[in-house]
């Protein structure tokens, strides 16, 4: 009995956060992993990448550039990963953008008048993220901008990975990056693009599991919840300085919101993502999954 080739994945957005930790999390289960990000990143790609190879005897990782929201950059991304590896096995379109802003011309009302209500809470904290004002007004410039990357480049990512895998004949997984947002728009005050983009993840998702399916591709996204990161250290100096917030305040906020009591870690949507592209999960398809500590249950 021979054994099995080592499997090869791509994940785009891998510079930092969510993607960084299932860059690892996949070299970790053994699977040779390309890593991309736009180009501004490319140090931490780099690194990345050397830390990826160093991981064991054996390891390969490889660094492509490139702006998921352009066609031609993403084709020829995944035939950089194929020349460099000889096939693509897994491809998790992490990459993604947030812009939040809301339509309504008046003022969105002071945060700390919400800021202990869970309907709202939720909504906020990608604005904050976001580092846009609660005030803005939404623009077709903006709409425009996160649908290309966010949805445009979730479905190139798909279309170009899963024609390269129909190609191979040997199967294959995809995953998506969804978000709470994509499950619960009516959390996200003034986030309507950004929510826009995660549902349209959604629909892809589903519509690409119906059509790759009989090919043994499963295609399946992720919808996290608050995850703890760089950013979230950032939100907590923001509502300090803008609304008086004690440090540490907007943590707690949310680890109240969450029935189990803590906010989540990158490393924790990588685990889902390496069972979702694991064998085991032949059987999974079309599904996009919650991952938020019970702060939104289907």
């Amino acid at each position: 009995m021979t054994d099995r080739p080592t499997r090869i994945a791509l994940v785009t957005g891998a510079a930092q956060g969510i993607g960084r930790a299932i860059a690892l999390r996949l070299a970790k289960d053994g699977i040779h992993v390309a890593v991309n990000d736009i180009s501004t990143k490319l140090d931490d790609l780099n690194s990345l990448s050397e830390e990826i190879i160093a991981m064991g005897p054996g390891m390969k990782s490889s660094v492509h550039t490139a702006d998921v929201s352009k066609e031609e950059q993403v084709k020829a991304m995944i035939e950089g990963v194929v020349e460099t590896h000889g096939g693509l096995d897994v491809m998790v379109a992490n990459a993604g953008i947030a812009i939040c802003n809301s339509f309504l011309e008046r003022p969105h009302p002071p945060l700390s008048r919400y800021r202990f209500k869970s309907r709202f809470v939720i909504g906020i904290l990608i604005q904050i993220f976001s580092s846009l004002s609660l005030s803005a007004i939404a623009t077709v410039e903006e709409w425009d901008r996160i649908f290309s990357i966010n949805a445009r480049g979730t479905f190139l990512c798909y279309k170009y990975a899963g024609n390269q895998m129909v190609k191979q004949g040997r199967g294959g997984r995809i995953i998506g990056a969804s978000s709470i947002y994509g499950k619960s728009g009516n959390s996200a005050a003034g986030c309507s693009a950004y929510a826009g983009t995660k549902f349209a993840i959604r629909g892809i998702t589903q519509a690409a599991a119906g059509e790759l399916g009989r090919h043994c591709i499963t295609v399946n996204a992720y919808a996290p919840g608050f995850i703890e990161s760089p950013m979230t250290v950032q939100a907590d100096k923001a509502l300090m300085e803008k609304y008086n917030f004690e440090s540490g305040q907007f943590m707690e906020t949310y680890r109240a919101l969450a029935p189990v009591g803590y906010v989540g870690k990158p490393e924790d949507i990588a685990a889902l993502v390496s069972y979702l592209v694991s064998e085991e999960a032949h059987f999974v398809t079309g599904q996009t999954i919650s991952i938020n500590g019970g702060v939104f249950c289907d």
